[in-house]
């Protein structure tokens, strides 16, 4: 058994220049734990994989394709291969998700 803990994995900042956290990666899946301050956003892109997003804290906006809306924690939202996605901390406070990538990239 893998016990990860998440405040003892290190905080970087990822190549969309976001602070995040690596939790899992082979190739069957990515987990990565996005860490948004009041004000920061991921720019709209697209992966040419499943994604999934939970919401582990806060509220945030997640565009998904031409789609909106305001998020919040215990939400888990889909997202289908080559579709736009982005995320926003607008709601006045931090916005923590968990994004999983199937199969990783």
């Amino acid at each position: 058994m893998n016990i990860i803990k998440l405040d003892e994995v290190i905080t970087e900042e990822n190549k969309r220049g976001i602070q995040s956290k690596g939790i899992v990666e082979n190739d069957d899946v990515k987990v990565t734990h996005i860490e948004l301050s009041e004000g920061d956003y991921l720019p709209e892109h697209s992966v040419p994989v499943n994604v999934f997003f939970y919401i582990v804290e806060g509220k945030g906006t997640l565009q998904i394709g031409d789609e909106k809306e305001v998020v919040e924690a215990k939400q888990v939202i889909t997202c289908p291969p080559n579709t736009t996605m982005s995320l926003e901390a607008d709601q006045g406070e931090a916005f923590k998700v968990l994004n999983v990538k199937t199969p990783s990239l």
